[in-house]
């Protein structure tokens, strides 16, 4: 198996989420390390938080397993049941279909690292568990609705 040179990889920034969350993922970016080596059946990534990032909206999969590794920092997570602190080796699992909506948050003074697979679907419908949001992907298209399926007000904005 080849050596992926993680320094050759260049960070992804930037956010797919509408318009008016996409600055709440500032400070966050991330190495696609299982695209790098190839890897069509699960994503893996390594996703860097700066001081006071988050990972993401607090969501949840229908489809899609989530396993992460804490690799330099702290991390907490914030889910259903509060805020876990989570420090270098803690690993955190999400199955697929639980309604434990998740993220991480880097509430530290310095840049925290963590290790994450997931599950690859041809269709995927993830949940925002703070927000009426949805998203629906297929073949790669991302649709963000409100949880009835109405148009996300704000995605042109």
């Amino acid at each position: 198996m080849p050596k992926i040179d993680l320094e050759s990889l260049e960070p992804k920034t930037g956010s797919i989420y509408p318009i008016k969350h996409a600055a709440e993922m500032e400070g966050r970016s991330s190495l696609r390390v299982g695209d790098a080596g190839g890897l069509t059946q699960f994503g893996a990534n390594i996703t860097i938080l700066q001081p006071g990032a988050k990972s993401s909206l607090r969501h949840w999969h229908e489809k899609q397993d989530e396993l992460m590794v804490v690799l330099q920092g702290t991390c907490t997570l914030v889910d259903d049941h509060g805020e876990t602190v989570l420090n270098v080796g803690d690993c955190a699992a999400f199955p697929a279909g639980d309604a434990n909506g998740h993220c991480i948050v880097n509430h530290s003074d310095a840049e925290a690292r963590f290790f994450i697979v997931g599950t690859r679907t041809p269709t995927e419908t993830a949940w925002y568990s703070d927000i009426d949001m949805k998203v629906t992907v297929e073949n790669g298209a991302f649709e963000f609705t409100r949880k009835d399926g109405s148009p996300y007000p704000g995605d042109d904005t």
